[in-house]
């Protein structure tokens, strides 16, 4: 690839195989790469031909982008709560927030967790409502029966480099839909590709995909052995775990850190204690809950969502790949930052 120049080329062999790559494995006929899962978020929706003025509802606690993404159509983001146990969309809050300019939901799995999608799609279907679902944080998880990204109309994967498929950036958008498939390709084609992901990204990311189903139950059996050894200790709620038949994978594992169990210490100096242990631990997202009420509208009370953005604490998905001797290390460490906040101790 390297000594032909091909690694500059739009539409090379790399990406098309990674594209049936992506297409085969969730059992979908299209998949098209882009250059980030923020732009594929954008595309999939413009693939759904959202308007300016259409409503897209989404979780009140969310990755940033996807709040940004509705915006960029001139489309209104409405905030839905969250599930308390899994962190995503919550499907129970979902209809009583859609109004006559209701057209789309974007749908996360966010830290592990899974969203209801069997109740998401059957609310979408009564609605006449697209989904699309970013299972950016969960590429090879399986969600009620069926691979993560494949429930809604569109799906969206990420390949940033924090992701558990990197090529330092990228993105792709799976779907069954062969209309929204060409709409994507119409926006992306304006001379060359004006989103692409390289060659070279490509060739990177296909050993992965192979790969990933193995390491994904790594991920599993170590978060399982955390979880474990974790769940005696108070104030400490981790994501639901998959039902039988269902299986997680971890980019993060959250767990809502309530201080009035760790003789209230605020979430940060928590934080600041276990990080001194050298556990790799931060807080989740910011949220949408301060967002301009001229910027988006609310479908009722966010609640959950408002608590994900106070007490989520999340263990960084690197670490799971390690020996299960580490996890042992991070299981004491939490036991010690325990230890010290029931002596009444503070960090300096």
């Amino acid at each position: 690839m390297s000594r032909d120049g091909s690694w500059g080329r739009y539409h090379g062999d790399h990406v098309a195989w990674l594209e049936q790559q992506l297409a085969s494995w969730h059992g979908l006929p299209f998949a098209l790469t882009c250059c980030s899962g923020t732009v594929a978020v954008e595309l999939a929706l413009r693939g759904l031909k959202i308007q300016p003025g259409d409503e897209v509802l989404l979780a009140g606690y969310d990755f940033s982008g996807n709040f940004r993404c509705i915006e960029a159509l001139g489309a209104v983001p409405v905030l839905v709560d969250i599930d308390p146990e899994n962190w995503s969309l919550a499907a129970d809050r979902v209809e009583q927030a859609i109004g006559r300019a209701t057209r789309a939901i974007v749908v996360s799995h966010l830290h592990g967790g899974r969203a209801d999608m069997r109740t998401l799609t059957d609310v979408a279907a009564r609605h006449d409502l697209q989904i699309v679902e970013d299972a950016c944080q969960v590429p090879g998880a399986v969600v009620q029966g069926r691979p993560a990204g494949t429930w809604g109309d569109a799906g969206v994967l990420s390949f940033g480099g924090s992701k558990l498929l990197t090529a330092g950036r990228g993105g792709a958008v799976i779907t069954k839909r062969a209309d929204v498939h060409q709409r994507i390709k119409i926006q992306c084609e304006r001379g060359n590709h004006a989103f692409p992901l390289s060659e070279l990204q490509a060739a990177v990311l296909s050993p992965q995909v192979a790969k990933l189903p193995e390491r994904n139950e790594i991920r599993r059996q170590r978060v399982g052995q955390l979880l474990a050894g974790l769940a005696d200790l108070p104030g400490l709620h981790p994501v639901a775990q998959p039902s039988p038949g269902d299986q997680a994978s971890y980019y993060k594992v959250a767990f809502r850190y309530e201080s009035a169990h760790w003789s209230g210490w605020p979430r940060d100096q928590f934080l600041a204690a276990m990080q001194a242990e050298g556990v790799a631990i931060d807080v989740g997202f910011r949220g949408f809950l301060r967002r301009s009420r001229r910027r988006c509208r609310v479908g009722g009370e966010l609640h959950h969502a408002q608590r994900a953005v106070d007490e989520t604490v999340l263990l960084h998905h690197p670490v799971l790949l390690s020996d299960a001797s580490i996890i042992e290390q991070i299981v004491a460490a939490f036991r010690k930052v325990a230890e010290h906040t029931v002596n009444g101790g503070s960090v300096g």
